[in-house]
């Protein structure tokens, strides 16, 4: 569905109003936003760092710059091609539940972050976020620029949920808790896996099954094994909890497919070390999928220590050696100054200069259903 031109255009302009909006929502927020669990966690594991680079986030002044350089020239412009969407195939999703011959993956894009991974018997939702805005509160920040592919009413029963970090576009509270309240009206449980640290948050919000990971811990749900892996990002609900939570991303190894999903990051060695730590189980051929971000990467004197551009995003799918890789966190919020149709064009120049081809990464429409088919090579 494609909206109006003229509400594509009222989503780009950001008023002075609304920047002073948002960063007092940020102020009011810093007093309620929680450090991880006291009682579980010493004093000096209470602020996590990146391997690779001491910060990544900017300080309020830097914020201040690109906010009031963004107003003065109306970025980002107008999307030239808005991203496509697509009527997700929903008979197929709720079948896949009460399937009981071969298991056949597949994977639906929601929007932004928000992956719904259908394999080894279980319906995995990454990052979810069905929220009008990616913002702590609904009267100030980025607002969706496209519904979401699924809406929460369509979507099948899901068994777990994995939140990459608490930024609130990757963890959401009104998008959680409507998970949480519809799988109670199925008589069905959800599991959240999260960075060590957010399980105090969900725990705030009501919601208690909940296991939160360190880097390279992991946790099993039937046949299928999560572990959390090292990604250069940062953590903050508010102006005072920064870094006071842990972040990454998530390796899925399952029967029937082995994929990743980055959540957020700037480039780092940490996807090197990824596939060098999970070597001895995925052999040469890398993992089958690799879910990465393409998106909110300008300017890059701003993003860059935090959001890969599709240049280093085609890096990580060559460091992660994926057979194939699909390009998210794009497309549905305006989070950055390149128009929301740019991500995928820059995609294709940096795919090119790599040698590789669309079956080895591309993109797919917001609501779109694609197989995986871990066995089958990309072309």
């Amino acid at each position: 569905m494609k909206l109006s031109a003229q509400r594509q255009h009222a989503g780009y302009r950001h008023s002075a109003s609304v920047m002073l909006g948002g960063l007092t929502a940020l102020l009011l927020l810093c007093g309620a936003s929680k450090a991880a669990d006291e009682t579980a966690y010493p004093a000096a594991a209470r602020i996590f760092r990146n391997h690779d680079t001491e910060r990544v986030s900017q300080p309020l002044s830097s914020v201040l710059r690109w906010r009031w350089q963004r107003w003065r020239d109306q970025l980002p412009v107008p999307a030239v091609n808005p991203p496509a969407s697509a009527r997700p195939d929903l008979a197929r999703l709720h079948a896949y539940a009460q399937q009981t011959g071969a298991d056949q993956p597949s994977l639906s894009w929601i929007g932004h972050a928000s992956v719904l991974i259908q394999a080894g018997g279980l319906s995995i939702l990454t990052d979810p976020i069905f929220s009008e805005r990616a913002s702590p509160v609904q009267f100030a920040g980025p607002r969706r620029l496209q519904p979401p592919g699924i809406a929460l009413d369509e979507l099948p029963p899901i068994d777990v949920v994995l939140i990459s970090h608490n930024h609130p576009d990757h963890l959401d509270q009104h998008s959680v808790l409507a998970l949480q309240q519809q799988a109670a009206a199925r008589g069905r449980t959800i599991l959240f896996l999260v960075p060590l640290g957010v399980r105090a948050v969900l725990r705030d919000w009501g919601i208690t099954q909940v296991q939160e990971l360190d880097w390279w811990h992991s946790v099993s749900v039937s046949t299928t094994t999560f572990l959390l892996t090292p990604t250069q990002h940062w953590s903050a609900r508010g102006l005072c909890d920064e870094n006071r939570t842990l972040w990454g991303g998530w390796a899925v190894f399952g029967p029937t497919l082995r994929w990743y999903f980055a959540g957020d990051s700037g480039y780092s060695r940490d996807f090197l070390r990824t596939r060098e730590h999970f070597r001895a189980r995925l052999g040469e051929q890398g993992f089958d999928l690799a879910l990465l971000p393409i998106g909110a990467y300008a300017p890059r004197w701003f993003m860059q220590g935090q959001h890969v551009d599709p240049a280093e995003a085609v890096q990580i799918h060559l460091d992660l050696a994926a057979r194939r890789s699909i390009g998210i966190h794009w497309g549905t919020f305006a989070l950055g100054d390149e128009a929301a149709d740019q991500p995928p064009r820059d995609l294709l120049q940096a795919r090119e200069r790599a040698g590789l081809t669309p079956a080895q990464f591309d993109t797919i429409a917001i609501g779109a259903t694609i197989t995986l088919d871990p066995h089958q090579a990309p072309e």
